[in-house]
């Protein structure tokens, strides 16, 4: 093949109509279902909170690719430790050793809360950490009953979907057996609304009825992600992890989607809680875009599977390690969680006032740069209000925002952007979603 017949066979078609016709010809339906928008959205650049279509159209991105870009698209000190490592070797597998995984895992294991013997296992995506979690939990404690909360999310893997309390990621087949949901510490649509004692109760009587009385643990997200971007109820997290030890169980700590300084007031959004997990699974803003997940637990936790083959093809990819790195390194050096915190504020004064002009808004919330706006058809009832939420949705990209609708109902629109947004950005997103709503 010539240099020319090369070049033509390699290139990309960046036609609107090439790039549909091609996803919906070739990609499986069960990876088509995932779309937000009513019409394609075509992305070709980013660079730190920005990004740009395929015609060059420029959005204030405040969803972070789902949370994967934690410092921003195409960071150059990321971008640039990718590069190296890939010049040097693409991918090693953990039968043999590199240093680049070593160290990560090292550094990983220094955020966590001292005192502890934190050990790291390198995985490729957040549903595979859930999994790997579950298992470990299991084998651990030779426990099989396993609490998770409604509302929470946590993969669509066949072990994260049997987790996830979300009926829109759990597919009509047989799930994991052993897996209860119990109430979600929800202070505005939860059962028991603010009143930690009742779901604390909740949680005693789903132990006492739904579980054999022994518990392998209990997985949850201090801010739960596609639930909605919901703080849990201050005042839950250690007394429930308390009743979990006592029934023999292991507590993990999902940190998938609030991890990695994104709540600003603290590297890990559990503690906030002031609780030590057994185990946290992280992954999206791990690798900033780079696949690219990992599981930290306790060493004595771990050690249940030290005789049993357990394996991830990519994980602890070089590559994505030295990635992960980088991300380490710039959220220190630029600040990046001192960033999160104050144009989080920001940003969260900016839905409050919000929610003073338009009476559609039942609710605003986040902490750092996770916040939320729920929709409902009366403040009264809270009955939800999905249609209305898709319609305001399409108008924000119209604005040039990028963000999500999120929550049980899909009334909920989701903003967790890059941590390197600034004020200016701030300021264009609240001129731009005011307009929204009053275009609704």
């Amino acid at each position: 093949m010539s240099t020319k017949q090369q070049a033509a066979a390699d290139a990309v078609d960046w036609s609107s109509a090439g790039i549909i016709t091609r996803r919906q010809k070739y990609y499986s339906p069960s990876q088509q279902a995932f779309v937000p928008f009513k019409e394609p959205m075509i992305f070709k650049k980013g660079q730190g909170q920005y990004l740009w279509d395929e015609n060059g159209r420029r959005y204030l991105d405040l969803l972070g690719m789902n949370l994967c870009i934690s410092v921003g698209h195409a960071h150059p000190e990321v971008v640039a430790a990718a590069t190296a490592q890939a010049a040097d070797l693409p991918h090693c597998t953990t039968m043999f050793y590199h240093p680049v995984p070593a160290h990560f895992a090292e550094e990983l294991a220094a955020t966590m809360p001292p005192g502890e013997d934190w050990v790291v296992h390198f995985t490729n995506s957040g549903a595979e950490a859930a999994d790997l979690a579950l298992l470990m939990a299991r084998a651990h404690t030779g426990n099989n009953d396993f609490l998770a909360l409604r509302n929470g999310y946590h993969g669509a893997t066949f072990g994260a979907q049997s987790l996830t309390g979300i009926k829109n990621f759990r597919h009509n087949v047989t799930l994991l057996p052993g897996i209860h949901h119990v109430s979600c510490p929800d202070g505005y649509r939860g059962v028991f609304g603010g009143d930690v004692d009742a779901y604390l109760a909740d949680l005693d009587r789903a132990i006492d009825t739904a579980t054999s009385g022994h518990l392998a643990g209990m997985i949850l997200e201090p801010v739960l992600g596609y639930g909605g971007i919901v703080p849990l109820l201050d005042g839950y997290i250690g007394p429930a992890f308390e009743r979990v030890r006592a029934a023999g169980g292991v507590c993990v700590v999902d940190e998938v989607q609030a991890g990695f300084a994104r709540t600003g007031d603290h590297f890990w959004s559990f503690q906030a809680h002031g609780v030590i997990p057994d185990i946290v699974i992280m992954a999206k803003g791990i690798g900033n875009g780079f696949p690219l997940a990992a599981v930290v637990a306790k060493r004595e936790v771990a050690d249940a599977l030290a005789q049993k083959f357990y394996f991830n093809t990519y994980g602890a990819n070089p590559v994505s390690c030295a990635a992960g790195r980088a991300v380490l390194r710039v959220i220190e050096q630029e600040g990046l969680q001192q960033n999160a915190q104050r144009v989080g504020a920001q940003l969260l004064q900016v839905l409050e006032q919000l929610k003073q002009k338009h009476d559609i808004i039942g609710d605003v919330r986040g902490r750092g740069l996770m916040a939320a706006i729920e929709l409902v058809k009366d403040r009264r009832t809270k009955a939800p209000a999905t249609e209305e939420n898709a319609r305001v949705f399409e108008l924000t990209r119209d604005a040039g925002l990028i963000m999500s609708k999120s929550g049980t109902y899909r009334n909920v629109l989701r903003m967790c952007p890059p941590l390197c947004i600034q004020a200016d950005d701030v300021s264009f997103f609240a001129e731009a979603i005011d307009d929204a709503f009053r275009r609704l």
